[in-house]
């Protein structure tokens, strides 16, 4: 992009005012963001488990070794934990606290995108890059979900956006130095959130960037000791006093849950190698017919001479090289891409200006950009009415009605989605209207189509088992775990479970402290029948059910859904 073509959209966004425009667009992204955190239900595993972890630490007030189900869980770093236990603690317990660390992580990540890019080139293109990254519907839909994968993907593309402001500011300045330990320090975070990859993955990127953009001047300008030394300063701590207190985490946490789970299929999260490459197809669909010359630009960028430090190339390295190192892997799941994301959306950004030569878009490529993007969607239409047609006569028979209302919110959403390209299509010769009718339509596509998983995810989720079984639990009442782990039913009932015949991720846990759990139905049936004077219940599967009443087993049922059963043990006094 030419300072020309800056200068004329700098002088289009004044003469539109967009300053307000701006504002008022940032606080309606921010209704929408956080608005939609409170719209489903929690849904297993992650969003329970991650929540129940939270709920734990507020209950016994340890903030320093997490558990789960009370049982030691060491696999995760507690930095999201801590930030959701800090919410329930102040606003109480609830869907939209669980998910707040998400919802924010990921909208800052967009203001924090739209600063640097501004900083880097222009207000107008740091605003454009914004835009890309909130209408991107995995972008979305991350930070609508409570798991790990926003918080480290803010932290990891904070280091990526803090390098690229230190990079650019004067060699040996303060601002250079500030924007360097910020990098540091986002880096340090990333490992409290999840671990090694918060520096592994930085420090690969710029590595590979330094070899392929021959820019190694920029190594020297990372302030090694002060950046070294406040990374050890805010990473160190916890470490060292749960290594304290629990000699045995260095071995379990450094060695099983990185490099075992990276090069090992332990956990059962084997994907293709094309796995993430299929979920950014679809994940950043709106934006697909602008990869590639956005992708050329970064070449182009990477070839030019006159300047030592090569965003754009930045940039394209951390996309690719992070998406390679998690294709690598023999572990995979969908929100270990979110980190590449940002920088998509900054790479995006920059074509899309491309096409901004004037306040009308005159150049016959980019109009025929719109037309194919038009078609493109049309495409995606028919193909999602084939989609809709087969999930409406999908799952089990309690749950046809959920995927048939599901496939009537697609159908909807995919209508509104053809209809948003149709008019944007209709201003493809006022580049911003254009840009901003398309990306709200591909906003609310998003927000419609994830809120509406509800249908789907209330079945999964303990919430109804849960409220109608809570009235009969008091806190000091027994609650087993019968061969099932439930991720979501401790959380809603504000009640751990004791593992009874099933260890799934607790093993470790359980290892360490066998005397918590009951390895054998037949042990928890003699403490359950043990005292018939004193309250317990139960959490089981149908099929667990059906086999203890065949063996008479004395129970009564106090809640129960299409695949789980809540039993409560009569008293002899009754």
């Amino acid at each position: 992009m030419s300072l020309k073509d800056t200068q004329r959209i700098d002088s289009f966004f004044t003469q539109q005012n967009f300053t307000g425009v701006i504002f008022v667009g940032i606080l309606l992204l921010a209704l929408i963001w956080f608005g939609a955190l409170d719209l489903r239900h929690l849904i297993p595993s992650d969003e329970g488990r991650y929540a129940e972890i939270a709920r734990e630490m507020v209950v016994s007030g340890n903030w320093i070794v997490p558990r789960y189900n009370e049982y030691l869980y060491f696999e995760k770093p507690p930095l999201q934990m801590w930030a959701t236990a800090l919410t329930f603690e102040i606003f109480g317990l609830g869907e939209w606290q669980a998910r707040l660390w998400s919802g924010l992580t990921s909208f800052l990540t967009i203001i924090f995108v739209g600063y640097t890019v501004s900083k880097l080139w222009s207000t107008p293109l740091g605003i454009i890059c914004a835009i890309v990254l909130a209408a991107s519907p995995l972008w979305f839909v991350g930070g609508h979900f409570n798991s790990l994968d926003m918080g480290i993907a803010f932290f990891l593309s904070g280091a990526l956006l803090s390098l690229m402001l230190a990079l650019h500011a004067q060699a040996k300045s303060k601002t250079e130095m500030l924007w360097m330990l910020v990098c540091w320090s986002m880096m340090a975070m990333a490992v409290l959130s999840k671990g090694l990859i918060g520096i592994v993955l930085p420090g690969l990127v710029l590595f590979v960037y330094a070899v392929t953009g021959k820019d190694f001047i920029s190594l020297k300008r990372l302030h090694w000791f002060k950046g070294l030394l406040l990374f050890f300063l805010i990473t160190s701590p916890w470490f060292v006093m749960i290594s304290q207190k629990h000699p045995i985490f260095i071995d379990f946490f450094f060695i099983r849950e990185h490099f075992e789970r990276f090069t090992s299929n332990e956990h059962q999260r084997s994907a293709p190698w094309y796995f993430f490459l299929t979920l950014l197809l679809v994940g950043f669909i709106p934006w697909l017919f602008h990869l590639p010359r956005a992708f050329m630009q970064a070449v182009t960028n990477r070839q030019d001479q006159s300047s030592g430090f090569k965003p754009l190339w930045l940039c394209f390295i951390w996309v690719v090289s992070i998406t390679l190192f998690f294709s690598l892997s023999n572990s995979k799941l969908p929100g270990y891409i979110f980190p590449v994301i940002p920088a998509l959306a900054i790479l995006t950004g920059h074509a899309i200006v491309h096409l901004f030569r004037s306040p009308k878009i005159t150049d016959h490529s980019s109009s025929k950009l719109w037309q194919a993007q038009l078609v493109f969607f049309g495409l995606l239409f028919l193909g999602g009415l084939f989609f809709v047609s087969k999930i409406s006569k999908s799952g089990q028979a309690h749950e046809v009605q959920a995927y048939t209302q599901y496939a009537t919110i697609i159908g909807a959403t995919l209508v509104f989605g053809v209809l948003g390209c149709v008019s944007a299509w209709i201003f493809r010769h006022h580049a911003i209207k254009s840009l901003i009718v398309y990306a709200t339509t591909m906003l609310v596509v998003a927000f419609t189509a994830g809120t509406g998983h509800e249908y789907l995810g209330r079945a999964s989720s303990g919430y109804d088992l849960a409220m109608t079984a809570k009235p009969y639990i008091q806190k000091n009442d027994p609650l087993y775990g019968v061969k099932t782990l439930d991720h979501t039913v401790p959380f809603y009932l504000e009640h751990p479970l004791i593992m009874v015949e099933f260890q799934d991720e607790l093993a470790f846990g359980i290892s360490q402290e066998p005397s918590r759990w009951i390895p054998t139905e037949k042990e928890w049936l003699e403490q359950w029948q043990a005292s018939p004077d004193k309250k317990a219940f139960a959490l089981m599967r149908h099929g667990t059910y059906d086999d203890l009443v065949k063996q008479n087993v004395p129970m009564e049922i106090i809640a129960k859904d299409a695949t789980r059963v809540i039993v409560g043990k009569p008293l002899k006094n009754n």
